[in-house]
């Protein structure tokens, strides 16, 4: 197995995200890799929990990486966590993501998990299906 396109993965996520205007007409500048200290904004984009899965063969180092990517938002309905979900998982299923390290095989939506909070924020968690050639 190898976890060393780990890294660059999550990089190229988070630049690619960053970087689509769909989202970025929704979401602005709130997509964070690490949320900042301080108040949040009111709907924003969340990297979170990343698990990896030996898929190595006889030409090389392999994984399948199963990460989440969260939509949080303080609205009272569903409805804008829901656009911003859409934005991402249309930006990020089947993405041309170039990796500093590795190849990238497929990237696939694989669920999704919408929820209301205690404190009345609506969260969606999409997981996704990174498959990775570590080359």
């Amino acid at each position: 197995m190898s976890y060393g396109v780990s890294a660059a993965l999550q990089a190229a996520v988070y630049q690619h995200l960053a970087a689509d205007a769909a989202l970025a007409a929704l979401v602005g500048s709130a997509i964070y890799d690490a949320l900042p200290a301080g108040t949040l904004p009111d709907l924003y984009v969340s990297l979170g929990p990343e698990e990896a899965r030996d898929r190595s063969d006889k030409t090389g180092g392999g994984a399948l990486h199963l990460f989440t990517v969260s939509v949080v938002s303080a609205a009272a309905g569903f409805q804008a966590a829901k656009d911003a979900a859409a934005a991402v998982s249309d930006a990020l299923v089947d993405a041309p993501l170039s990796l500093s390290r590795g190849v990238l095989v497929s990237l696939q939506f694989d669920r999704a998990r919408a929820e209301r909070l205690t404190d009345g924020t609506r969260r969606i968690d999409l997981r996704f299906r990174a498959r990775v050639d570590d080359q």
